[in-house]
């Protein structure tokens, strides 16, 4: 049977069970996989995608579909959240909530840095389409205060930040956005709902890219968007169905799969994070090093009131990056030499300033200068894994030299 309650149950108890119940035909403890694109039904159904609800059965995948419920429900109760939909990709859940809820005329408030996809969609195709867009440094919230206009319809953070780990105080950012009718999402891939539940801190909206933490496997795609049911319904009538960014079930099936081991591998992910980077920290080839969970983060005390888990993404620059790079890509034996993050393997990859400036953040003046302070001519990025700490260590240890 299904959980009766999930308000008094913990949350390594709620990563497994939420969502689940066994089968009702065969008994089955694990979740079934339905594949199915099409389902019979023996009613008679609108084929708008406009008469859709909470009552329509299964008709068509590309709708709902008995799998992704699964996750869904699963996603939304660890979000603490009424409802959640899930996307193909973080950067499907992310165009969706950006194009459904601001039209032209519409002013975005954006982090100045954070994940490439997103900054550049918002630069590139939001202008486009007529959409004001003012990226800020949402770390510190007189910033956000003093970016706001009468026509402002959202504010998007992330936080930790992609890549320079800024943290930003979502309770903060929650009552400037209201208070001028503005909704306030949240990208919290970096953190996971282990770390932070934006929604109880007031955010409207909530998205991950399931790829990364969630699903926690570098096996499957997917993205997500949790909030209230208000906000999500017509997400899935207009975005999913009109979009097309549906996630597939065998994929919602493995990131299903990989929640269940969320919280325990987030502990770990942390805990070999903190012990990278206080050896990093200390290592005469690293110029500068960023990690929420060390007290030499400018926004340690931040990050200690606002997460539970301080995840495993580490920072750092070095003399050199490019020719360090290579030989990264040569003679690690442990970390692989790769984009993306949140793997249960350690990855890590150089994010070059000029690449990102040039075509992503598009940073000018006092921004770029403090960019650059921070990033030198580029950050690597390291997504600290489930390895053992002293190997991870090691591995590190002879490329820096």
């Amino acid at each position: 049977m299904a959980l009766k309650s999930t308000d008094d149950k913990g949350i390594q108890t709620l990563a497994i069970h939420a969502g689940e119940s066994p089968d009702p035909t065969t008994g089955a403890s694990t979740p079934g996989l339905v594949m199915s694109s099409s389902f019979v039904v023996d009613e008679e159904i609108s084929f708008s995608a406009n008469n859709l609800s909470a009552e329509t059965p299964f008709v068509y995948t590309r709708w709902d579909n008995p799998t992704t419920q699964r996750l869904e429900q699963k996603l939304a109760v660890l979000e603490q959240a009424e409802a959640a939909i899930a996307f193909a990709s973080g950067m499907a859940a992310s165009a969706a909530v950006l194009l459904a809820h601001l039209s032209q005329g519409d002013h975005l408030v954006i982090s100045n840095t954070n994940y490439p996809g997103t900054a550049e969609f918002a630069r590139n195709t939001l202008g486009r389409l007529g959409i004001e867009v003012t990226p800020v440094d949402t770390s510190a919230s007189a910033n956000i205060e003093s970016a706001m206009r009468e026509n402002t319809r959202m504010l998007w953070l992330e936080t930790p930040s992609n890549p320079l780990l800024r943290i930003s105080d979502i309770a903060a950012a929650a009552t400037i956005a209201h208070a001028n009718d503005a909704l306030l999402v949240v990208d919290s891939t970096f953190a996971t709902p282990i770390a932070t539940r934006p929604i109880r801190l007031g955010a409207d909206l909530v998205v991950h890219s399931l790829t990364k933490y969630i699903g926690g496997h570098g096996d499957a795609m997917g993205g997500s968007v949790c909030g209230s049911r208000a906000l999500i319904g017509p997400l899935r009538g207009e975005a999913l169905v009109h979009y097309g960014g549906v996630i597939s079930p065998f994929n919602a099936w493995l990131i299903m799969r990989g929640m269940a081991t969320l919280p325990l591998r987030m502990r770990c992910h942390e805990h070999n994070a903190i012990a990278v980077a206080n050896h990093l920290e200390r290592h005469d080839q690293v110029e500068m090093l960023l990690y929420p969970g060390l007290e030499s983060h400018p926004q340690h005390r931040l990050a200690s009131a606002q997460m539970d888990n301080f995840c495993g993404m580490i920072c750092f620059r070095t003399a050199a990056p490019r020719r360090v790079a290579r030989r990264m890509m040569q003679q690690l034996e442990v970390i692989h030499y790769a984009v993306s993050l949140g793997h249960h393997r350690s990855l890590i990859y150089l994010m070059q300033t000029d690449d990102l400036i040039g075509s992503s953040y598009c940073l000018d003046g006092d921004e770029l200068d403090r960019y650059r302070a921070v990033a030198g001519d580029g950050l690597f990025r390291l997504s600290v894994g489930l390895e053992d700490a002293a190997d991870l260590i090691a591995d590190l240890d002879r490329v820096l030299g």
